[in-house]
């Protein structure tokens, strides 16, 4: 959610920060701006409603000179998406420009303070009041930091901010509390991101400030103070990333390139970590080892697609590894009074690992008596890492995509790999079901690469939706959290209202949906639930419905109002254990081809952001 790009350099330094836009576009947003020093202390500001490219629209007609600046993509949270709301934001004087990130949570208050104090808003945003506190800060004192300061002592929230001032040239100041913000170091130059990819053609070293740091960025040199403003030193990251890796390819999307994507990340992934017979223990950390043997219970907190994933999670661990296992959504679990049973093990599940409420839930049970805290994250320098006590990093490689694709099947392999480690307390270290997982997982990414073969009979199966404004989706047992997650797949970038049901749940309600104009996808592996499966696709053909069933290849399925009414299609067999992993895949591909058709924005759908960074 929005873009933080700033720069100090010896060059002009707007391609650096149109750059760095374009690189944050996944994130989501509704407009872009930037302001720049331009060396006669004057601040140059640009603001655009609409996509990044408007901006790169007028610079290439525009120069906009300067060595210093700071730039923004907003995503519309406190006023509508229109260029007046957009940032950067300006103080009366035009001296002091702010990008702002988060949401102040207090702004009403102090709103209301700086009305009556004489101050006029030109914005609806929430944002506006960092400026305007700051202007007044500097009315009583020269010193920009310390003005910093005393404004942040005032803000309640989660925000990173981008300061420039026109009467401090050279100097960049920004702010990490609760939302996601790096240094980007250079040669005689240096760079603020909220995501180290806006900087990856620029540098490959990182500083990830954490919450409460203050940096006062200069040319060649910086200094970061932290919350109880001591100066202090951060660990510098140097990024493996490569900037071709956040390229398109030769694909047309991002989400396209991420779900074909899936054999070489899930081969990543595993590599190292699989023995013989065993899932090697110490890749989920050096205590790994003393505390999975106590683990009696396992609470799963996530949102969205990961909260899908746990519920899977939830069926291996109580089916193959006899654990019981809870699932909530964060959103939901940080709020409520909760139960902490004894030796409970607490997974977050996040791909970013910056997603606000996942990061809330995991503070707020520091002291409510889990065994442990385990994160499965893709951002080793994320603050869900750097907090838990046990991580298990995905090594998925950048997912650009909104969407999640393969940060899901990476996720899925992730908790099948915890549930095989954890399945020991139940039956011992010589488990010959570990052994089994183990001869599955090796296999991972090759069923998946068969599993893609299908695209092309999905795209022209995507051709029945076009026209359609509703879906249901189903599946039993283990694959009802795959329903779940097509139907999400389809909603997110297609925009056709899409929900997605046990499918023993149909007479209890959704079969009054159903009619020549709703298509009902159906997950159908062969599985125990198969025959209950079956029962339910024939009330949805007595009532005229359309049926597109993904299949077994070894299952027969057979149409009661004629062939036209049952589109199948054949899914390799595998074993029930990594059934949802490879059903996932199909309908990926049908969400992605419907939206291609439909002519939507496959890779930053409306409305939506890639990393949720706000409640």
């Amino acid at each position: 959610m929005c873009g933080i790009v700033g720069a100090i350099a010896e060059r002009d330094v707007w391609p650096v920060l149109l750059s760095g836009l374009e690189r944050l576009e996944y994130r989501g947003y509704d407009s872009a701006g930037m302001a720049i020093l331009n060396g006669s202390q004057r601040l140059n500001r640009i603001r655009k409603k609409g996509k990044v490219s408007e901006l790169a629209a007028f610079l290439k007609k525009e120069n906009l000179p300067g060595h210093t600046g700071i730039a923004h993509t907003r995503w519309a949270t406190h006023g509508a998406p229109a260029e007046h709301n957009a940032h950067p934001l300006m103080s009366p004087n035009a001296d002091i420009a702010v990008v702002h990130n988060g949401i102040i949570e207090n702004h009403i208050e102090l709103h209301e303070a700086l009305v009556k104090a004489g101050y006029v808003f030109d914005s609806q945003t929430d944002s506006e009041i960092i400026v305007h506190l700051l202007h007044q800060q500097l009315a009583h004192t020269s010193d920009l930091l310390k003005a910093v300061i005393a404004v942040t002592q005032q803000l309640k929230g989660a925000f990173a901010i981008g300061i420039v001032h026109a009467l401090h040239p050279h100097r960049l100041i920004a702010v990490r509390q609760g939302c996601p913000l790096v240094i980007g170091l250079g040669k005689d130059e240096n760079f603020i991101a909220s995501d180290q990819l806006a900087l990856l053609p620029l540098t490959q070293q990182f500083i990830h400030l954490e919450d409460g740091d203050i940096v006062d960025l200069r040319l060649r040199e910086y200094t970061i103070y932290d919350k109880h403003h001591s100066v202090v030193d951060r660990s510098i990251h140097r990024s493996t990333l490569l900037a071709d890796e956040t390229t398109k390819g030769h694909y047309r999307h991002y989400m396209e390139k991420e779900i074909h994507e899936q054999p070489a990340a899930l081969t990543q992934l595993l590599e190292g970590r699989l023995g013989d017979t065993q899932i090697l223990s110490e890749v989920f950390g050096n205590q790994a080892e003393h505390i999975f043997p106590r683990v009696e219970r396992v609470q799963i907190v996530a949102c969205g697609t990961s909260y899908h994933a746990g519920m899977v999670a939830r069926y291996w661990l109580e089916s193959l590894a006899n654990i019981p296992c809870q699932v909530e959504v964060a959103s939901e679990f940080r709020y409520r009074k909760t139960v902490t049973q004894p030796n409970t093990l607490f997974v977050t599940l996040s791909q970013s690992g910056e997603t606000a409420d996942t990061l809330a839930a995991l503070r707020s049970i520091k002291n409510s008596g889990y065994l442990a805290s385990l994160a499965i994250c893709n951002v080793p320098e994320s603050a869900l890492v750097r907090e838990s006590d046990l991580v298990l990093m995905m090594r998925a490689g950048p997912e650009i995509g909104v969407a999640s694709t393969k940060a899901f099947s990476a996720q899925l392999t992730s908790l099948l790999m915890l549930t095989t480690v954890l399945s020991r307390n139940h039956y011992g270290k010589q488990n010959p079901q570990e052994a089994h997982c183990v001869k599955l997982l090796r296999t991972l990414p090759t069923q998946v690469s068969h599993v893609l073969s299908l695209n092309n009979p999905i795209k022209q199966l995507a051709e029945f939706f076009v026209d359609k404004h509703h879906a249901l989706f189903l599946g039993r047992g283990i694959h009802y959290p795959i329903a779940l997650e097509g139907a999400l797949k389809l909603k997110e970038i297609s925009y056709i209202h899409a929900e997605a049901y046990p499918a023993g749940e149909l007479k209890h309600g959704p079969l009054a949906l159903v009619d020549e104009d709703m298509p009902v996808v159906t997950v159908a592996p062969n599985d125990a639930l198969l025959g209950k499966l079956k029962s339910n696709l024939q009330e949805v053909q007595a009532r005229g419905g359309k049926l597109i069933v993904f299949a077994d290849e070894t299952v027969r399925l057979s149409s009661s109002n004629g062939s036209t009414m049952l589109l199948s299609i054949a899914v390799p067999k595998v074993d029930e254990i990594i059934a949802p992993i490879i059903y996932t895949i199909p309908l990926q591909l049908l969400a992605y081809h419907v939206a291609v058709l439909k002519g939507t924005d496959v890779d930053q759908p409306r409305n939506l952001a890639k990393s949720v960074t706000v409640e």
